[in-house]
C-alpha cells in the first residue's frame, strides 16, 4: 500500500479524519494525498468565473487544515482538483496508482442522522476504487481484529482482496469470515477459494435477511477493529445508497469499515 488518496471538506471532523489518515500511511511507508475537488460553474448573471477563486480558496484551506496536524514524517501532497466529483476522483486515483481512499462518513456539515453523506456515499456506491470509511472523531490503533461479512464468497476478480491482505500482514491481524446465508443465497455461494480460505482464522454461517443484519448479531462476540464489506451489484450498498446518503438508522459503524471492490 503505497499511496493513498484522502478527499477532505468542510466538516468539522477534517483535522481528526486527516489525522487518522496520517498515523494510518505512516504504519505502511506510503505517500498521502490529501484533495479537495471543486466543479466549474460561472457566476449567476454575470457570467464571470469564479473556479480560480475556489481552487484559490481551497488550497487556502488544505494548507492551514495541514498546517493543524503532526504529519509524522510522512510524504502528505495536497491536491485541488476541479471537475465531477466521482469521474475526478477515479481519474486522480487511476493517475497517482492509489491503492486506497480514505474517507470520512460526512464530508459537509450535515444532519446528526446521517451516517454516510452524499459526497462519501457517492464515492463508495459509483467506483470500485477500495475505501477505508472512518468514523467520525475515530483515533488511529494498530487493527488487531477483523471481520469480514459477505453472503457469497466466490472471487472472479483478481487483487481484490489485497488491501484486506495488507492491513492483515502489517497488524498480524486475526480476521474472522461471516457468511451470511440470505434469500438471495445461490448454490456455491460459500464456496471459499484457497486465496481466501487462507486469510481467515474462523468461519462462522448465519442465516440472515441482509448481510449487515447478519453483522449486527455477530459484531459484538467478535469485537473487531475493523469491519470488512464489499460492493456488489445487488449486495451490500446497492439498496442502502441508491440516494448516496444513508441514515443511522440504516447503517453505522462505531469502527473503521474497509470496503473492497466487487470480488465478481
Amino acid at each position: 500500500m503505497k499511496n493513498i488518496l484522502v478527499p477532505v471538506g468542510s466538516s468539522k471532523n477534517a483535522k481528526s479524519h486527516l489525522q487518522y489518515a496520517v498515523d494510518f500511511a505512516k504504519e505502511f511507508n506510503a505517500k498521502l494525498y490529501i484533495v479537495q475537488v471543486y466543479n466549474v460553474y460561472t457566476k449567476a448573471g454575470t457570467m464571470i468565473k469564479v473556479d480560480h477563486i475556489l481552487e484559490r480558496e481551497s488550497q487556502e484551506f488544505l494548507n492551514k487544515l495541514i498546517a493543524q496536524i503532526d504529519t509524522k514524517g510522512v510524504d502528505v501532497h495536497t491536491r485541488v482538483l476541479k471537475g465531477k466529483l466521482v469521474d475526478t476522483i477515479e481519474l486522480a486515483c487511476k493517475k497517482g496508482d492509489i491503492d486506497l481512499i480514505i474517507l470520512e462518513p460526512r464530508t459537509n456539515s450535515i444532519r446528526d442522522e446521517v451516517f454516510l453523506g452524499k459526497t462519501s456515499g457517492k464515492i463508495i456506491k459509483q467506483t470500485q476504487i477500495p475505501a477505508l470509511i472512518v468514523p467520525e472523531n475515530y483515533v488511529f490503533k494498530p487493527i488487531t481484529r477483523i471481520l469480514m461479512a459477505v453472503k457469497s464468497a466466490i472471487i472472479k476478480k483478481e487483487g481484490v482482496l489485497e488491501p484486506l491482505k495488507e492491513i492483515q500482514s502489517k497488524f498480524n491481524a486475526v480476521t474472522s469470515l461471516l457468511l451470511v446465508k440470505t434469500p438471495y443465497y445461490n448454490e456455491g455461494d460459500f464456496d471459499v477459494n484457497d486465496e481466501l480460505n487462507n486469510l481467515v482464522n474462523n468461519t462462522t454461517t448465519t442465516e440472515n435477511a441482509t448481510t449487515f443484519q447478519g453483522v449486527l448479531e455477530h459484531f459484538k462476540s467478535n469485537d473487531p477493529d475493523m469491519l470488512c464489506v464489499v460492493r456488489r451489484r445487488r449486495g451490500f450498498f446497492t439498496k442502502k445508497w441508491e440516494k448516496n446518503t444513508i441514515l443511522k438508522k440504516d447503517f453505522h459503524s462505531t469502527r473503521p469499515v474497509l470496503v473492497l471492490s466487487g470480488l465478481k
